[in-house]
């Protein structure tokens, strides 16, 4: 077989796709026909696997009751019941288990990263994130100056994009931090840029941070599952991740975090909870707090089992899989031939024209071209800019039965998921929206 047929067949059959009818294809006569979901970037699909999870938690629940957290049916007992998450975690993020914690959701478990970690000083007081990163990040950046009695305005270093392009080049971003880096307290950047794609160099990032000084922490919300991860290896300080997306944990599945063991003798929660306690002596209830050591001493309250389940059957998924390395040779056959395929459209127009396009419709993708700058999503920008086009694009996918995600005002984010999409998905949607713009044009 070859490596284009590999790709007709999905990796697993262990997802449940929506039905056309279901999100209502409406332009569709095959209802009962699985969509086309390119969508795994915003929410990932269920897994068989997690929903018989799920069902023996509340099958545990209803028969065991609270004789469940030490004794349980499928020997999952509560009060252990993230030690096989922590340890597939820890080998999909390239970490080692004491490095990791599953727990919180990605906001929460960035306040308490950083409350650690950002320790400005009157000189060194700044955070270098990029511009425009997700708004729950701008907000905790903010928050955060805000706490330490610093005014934002000044606080957060934001880098843009050089005039005309999308992306961050790697040279500005090292630059940024050789010539600031003694007044930066915190380098804060996504492991993949949210609305654009990009994949930054997070090794090289962190190592100049470091050199500089600076602490180097990531949000991955857009990287775990998606690309290979070696955070122990590459020195990161700390890390936040949610699961819901390419991890396929549900919707506001619980997260997790990542503490670089070099930290494990020094930091040490500031907001103690009973769960970060020992578990021999957690039920003892001690008046005073003994932290698991390592990242597991950051938890503040038990998991809820039911979203510990959920995630935890969409990892074994990864684990049958053979986890990122497979994963990501597929992804990168599968957003390359996407690429390609939009490329072809006669409505594609490459980034150096953009100067020349007039008002007829169209796209370009601000995606980096280069594969090792990227991971399983492409974002499509539609022109003209503010014209419209974009919803009227997205609204024609839906109802032919491609799900993608949108991106106000003009962008459209399309991300062949290696675990569950194929070469099929990627043709139908290049199909539909060469229809749609034929409508349009």
């Amino acid at each position: 077989m070859s490596a284009e047929q590999n790709l007709y067949i999905s990796l697993s059959d262990d997802f449940l796709v929506p039905k056309n009818n279901d999100i209502g294809a409406t332009l569709r006569n095959d209802g009962e026909n699985n969509c086309t979901y390119l969508c795994g970037n915003s929410l990932g699909l269920m897994s068989k696997s997690s929903s018989t999870l799920v069902q023996e938690e509340l099958h545990a629940w209803s028969t065991r009751a609270v004789t469940g957290h030490f004794a349980h049916p499928q020997d999952r007992p509560w009060t252990k019941c993230c030690d096989e998450v922590n340890t597939l975690l820890a080998e999909l993020i390239g970490a080692n288990e004491i490095e990791v914690a599953c727990m919180g959701t990605l906001t929460n478990n960035l306040h308490l990263l950083m409350d650690s970690f950002y320790k400005p000083t009157a000189t060194r007081f700044k955070i270098l994130c990029e511009a425009h990163a997700f708004p729950s990040d701008q907000y905790a950046f903010t928050s955060q100056a805000l706490a330490h009695g610093l005014d934002p305005a000044t606080a957060i270093l934001e880098l843009s994009p050089r005039e005309g392009e999308y992306t961050l080049r790697e040279e500005d971003i090292l630059e940024t931090i050789e010539k600031e880096g003694n007044s930066i307290a915190l380098v804060l950047f996504s492991g993949i840029q949210y609305y654009t794609g990009q994949w930054f160099p997070m090794q090289s990032i962190t190592k100049k941070a470091q050199d500089k000084g600076c602490i180097c922490g990531w949000d991955l919300a857009h990287a775990v599952g998606n690309v290979p991860l070696s955070l122990h290896d590459w020195g990161v300080d700390f890390a936040a991740f949610c699961t819901y997306k390419y991890v396929n944990s549900g919707p506001g599945g619980i997260a997790g975090l990542f503490i670089h063991e070099k930290w494990h003798e020094i930091e040490y929660p500031k907001f103690a909870g009973w769960w970060g306690h020992e578990l021999s002596t957690r039920f003892e209830m001690p008046p005073k707090f003994s932290p698991i050591k390592g990242a597991q001493g950051f938890q503040q309250s038990n998991p809820s089992a039911l979203a510990v389940g959920a995630l935890l059957g969409s990892l074994r998924v990864f684990k049958k899989a053979g986890m990122m390395e497979p994963l990501r040779e597929r992804s990168l056959q599968l957003t390359g031939a996407l690429e390609k395929l939009l490329k072809r459209s006669k409505y594609y127009v490459p980034s150096s024209d953009l100067a020349q396009k007039g008002t007829k419709p169209g796209f370009t993708i601000i995606t980096p071209e280069d594969a090792s700058q990227r991971g399983a999503q492409l974002s499509l920008l539609f022109l003209p800019v503010g014209s419209g086009t974009m919803q009227l694009v997205y609204d024609y996918l839906s109802k032919n039965g491609v799900i993608g995600d949108e991106r106000e005002p003009d962008v459209i984010r399309l991300a062949p998921a290696p675990l569950y999409n194929t070469l099929k998905d990627c043709e139908h949607a290049a199909e539909v929206l060469d229809k749609v713009l034929d409508h349009i044009s």
